[in-house]
């Protein structure tokens, strides 16, 4: 039960960080942000199951890689917004590239 109990703790605290960095505007740091949750509570999970592995390790090594994954997976758009409250990204060439069903 106390097993449970910490990885409960591990999981919550996990998802509270992960929103924290959820920068509206940039994906590489949202993307990171969700990794390190997501591997924080795999990593908690496998800690508690896996004799020799404390769950507090398993979640701090599963926030970090699942941190990095997530920001080398993402694309790295910076959204911005224009004067009409549209949002767009600068592709290779500066040109502005909308998405009408985003919102930033």
């Amino acid at each position: 039960m106390r097993k449970f109990l910490s990885t409960g703790m591990i999981a919550l605290a996990a998802v509270s960080l992960g929103a924290c960095a959820e920068y509206r505007n940039n994906d590489t740091v949202r993307g990171a942000g969700r990794g390190a949750a997501i591997g924080a509570v795999g990593g908690a999970v496998v800690g508690a199951v896996v004799g020799g592995v404390n769950p507090i390790e398993g979640a701090v090594a599963g926030a970090v890689a699942g941190g990095a994954v997530g920001a080398l997976t993402t694309k790295g758009r910076r959204w911005m917004r224009d004067d009409q409250g549209s949002c767009y990204y600068l592709n290779s060439r500066n040109d502005r590239v909308y998405d009408r069903k985003r919102s930033c």
